[in-house]
């Protein structure tokens, strides 16, 4: 009988029953966390873009793959709202002297900054 790929390549067989499951190992992995920006990204792609989704998963390297966007993300997010509030001239001043307009400038630049990181990074 000819060999099947998977045994050309090394691989082999275990017979459970009637049924011959192959052996398979998976790689070692690091347990890095994925925050809210590599989750995000990973419901997007596993809704929007399947097969990408799938062949990082099959391949080991979706882990990876969100935590290199959640760190990115989460870098663009914090420079952006550095800029924006230099260049609007949020303060510390602003906040002692009146604390709900300063959570209403902060609060909308949050809200852009996100929908920033959202539209060049995480909903791509």
């Amino acid at each position: 009988m000819e060999k099947s790929l998977f045994e050309q390549m090394s691989g082999t067989y275990t017979q459970v029953e009637d049924y011959l499951l192959p052996n398979l190992i998976l790689l070692e992995q690091q347990d890095q966390s994925i925050g809210v920006w590599g989750q995000r990204h990973a419901r997007y792609l596993k809704q929007h873009h399947k097969i990408i989704y799938m062949n990082l998963l099959a391949s080991g390297k979706l882990n990876d793959y969100l935590v290199d966007i959640e760190n990115q993300a989460e870098n663009l997010f914090l420079q952006l709202v550095k800029q924006l509030t230099e260049s609007e001239n949020i303060t510390e001043e602003l906040k002692a002297k009146d604390q709900m307009e300063w959570v209403a400038q902060m609060n909308n630049v949050y809200n852009r900054a996100r929908e920033i990181v959202n539209s060049k990074l995480i909903f791509i």
